[in-house]
């Protein structure tokens, strides 16, 4: 028989064991709560552990709800002030790990991904937070004399306040779950259609087709979808596209849109074309390979009906231009996303409508707190998604 505690078993319990939740469990702790901290998974922090190749990006030095996407990205911007990349950097700093800036301000750890949950288990130390792992809450439901219960794998627990901290839906083999979203429509609270984000995108047959040379190719790329841009860097797969360009455009597509990618990224082709027309002896494809790989420059002229070998000298003006349109203006049309087990993040999650801006308390659930992935903000690549579980994290400890 499960036993019912007569009195609270904690102040807290935190659900799930990642960023946003060894964080919040950590801050709690030593701002003298007592906490429980539970997650279903054999080991704790994997997506931490599995981040940026092992070495973890953490965080960005930029910091505001620009980087972010959901219905309102706005709600993220007193959280984001609350808990900058600085403080992290200050938290690093105080148990002696490095970091490295690479990328638009994207910071890495020197010492691994395996110091970043390192150091989380130690900030639960400090603030005597207590573990139950693996453990699964089965329910989770109001009391009648206060705070919450919490029927799981080890016994019925109470406590006055519960954060829910469980992640998003990728990837299942780490440990991925939806009982945040199931948790929250059980109560009432509208939840954003989850959708994988900051993942590769598939393209239809015969485009696949037209593209089948070039798995492996990558090139900087302007890519668009809707009034969203990124000047990143594109890569050709054996199923459609990858690389931080297409990640980044994933968190604005909708299934039957169309991408809009310049494979010039802004270079003037065209202009080189011409000038090449006039002064150079040079092939048509040696010249266009000056400015793109050259398999993707041989395969693109095949496209058009060129001939790779023939003089660009001896090509129609009109022909060079629409050759640099087409680079210029590439509309592939994806089938679908890679889906869950590739995607990096999930979109959608709790609406912020329930939530309190300052402290993501349920609005109408009081003493619960979503914090994290679950909740309806979901970040750009490069280390956003991180600070967003920190931030979110550290605005529910305060409150709690």
């Amino acid at each position: 028989m499960k036993r019912a505690a007569a009195a609270a078993d904690a102040d807290v319990v935190v659900i799930g064991a990642g960023a946003a939740g060894m964080m919040c469990a950590a801050v709690a702790g030593q701002r003298g709560r007592r906490v429980l901290l539970l997650e279903h998974a054999r080991r704790v922090g994997e997506k931490i552990r599995i981040s940026g190749g092992g070495r973890c990006n953490f965080t960005n030095l930029a910091s505001g709800p620009q980087y972010y996407v959901g219905e309102d990205p706005g709600f993220a911007a007193g959280v984001l002030r609350g808990y900058t990349p600085r403080d992290f950097l200050r938290l690093l700093a105080s148990h002696r790990l490095g970091w490295t800036e690479k990328h638009r301000g994207q910071l890495f750890c020197e010492q691994g991904s395996q110091a970043i949950v390192d150091m989380l288990r130690a900030e639960c130390a400090r603030g005597g937070v207590r573990w139950l792992h693996p453990c699964r809450v089965r329910e989770l439901r109001r009391a009648a004399a206060g705070g919450f219960e919490l029927d799981t794998d080890a016994a019925t627990l109470r406590a006055l306040r519960v954060v829910v901290a469980t992640g998003g839906l990728p990837v299942a083999a780490i440990g991925a779950t939806d009982w945040a979203l199931r948790l929250a429509r059980s109560l009432g609270l509208r939840v954003v259609a989850p959708a994988p984000a900051l993942v590769p995108l598939r393209l239809p047959g015969d485009e696949l087709q037209a593209l089948h040379d070039l798995a492996g190719v990558a090139l900087p790329v302007r890519i668009a979808c809707g009034e969203q841009v990124f000047d990143e860097d594109l890569l050709f797969t054996h199923r459609g596209l990858s690389g931080p360009a297409t990640l980044q455009i994933s968190s604005y597509w909708q299934p039957g849109q169309a991408l809009r990618i310049d494979l010039g990224a802004g270079r003037e082709v065209g202009a080189m074309l011409a000038a090449a027309q006039r002064h150079s002896r040079q092939s048509l494809l040696n010249t266009l390979a000056q400015t793109l790989p050259r398999r993707l420059a041989q395969s693109w002229l095949q496209r058009h009906g060129l001939d790779p070998a023939r003089r660009v000298a001896e090509v129609a003006a009109a022909d060079l231009r629409r050759l640099a349109q087409g680079l210029a203006n590439w509309a592939p049309q994806p089938q679908a996303s890679e889906g869950w087990n590739k995607a990096e993040v999930m979109r959608g999650g709790v609406a912020t409508a329930e939530l309190d801006p300052r402290s993501l308390q349920c609005l109408r659930v009081p003493g619960l707190y979503f914090i994290g992935e679950a909740v309806d903000i979901t970040g750009w690549l490069g280390g956003y998604n991180f600070q967003w579980a920190w931030a979110s994290a550290q605005a529910a400890a305060r409150a709690l």
